[in-house]
């Protein structure tokens, strides 16, 4: 895929093990590419797909671990606590 760098505008910093990097390194001289670019393939091949469907979505997200989230009575008070404050 050809991207001209004009049409590039933002800047992405992330932070990833040394591991990870000299991998993408690697892959790129493989490739005869760079790093940004490799990064920018698998943004499109991984989030660039189309819209999940409800059902889909509803069954991944019945599928994530469960999320201790305390009591009811923690809850209660965590939002009476956010109320004094004037949160």
């Amino acid at each position: 895929m050809l991207i001209l760098m004009a049409t590039l505008t933002r800047r992405l910093q992330i932070l990833i093990e040394e591991r990870r990097f000299a991998q993408l390194e690697h892959l790129a001289r493989e490739r005869d590419t760079t790093v940004a670019a490799l990064v920018r393939e698998a943004l499109d091949q991984v989030y660039a797909q189309q819209p999940m469907s409800p059902r889909a979505a509803a069954e991944r997200f019945l599928a994530r671990e469960p999320i201790d989230v305390g009591t009811w009575y923690d809850a209660k008070r965590d939002i009476e606590d956010g109320m004094d404050r004037g949160a």
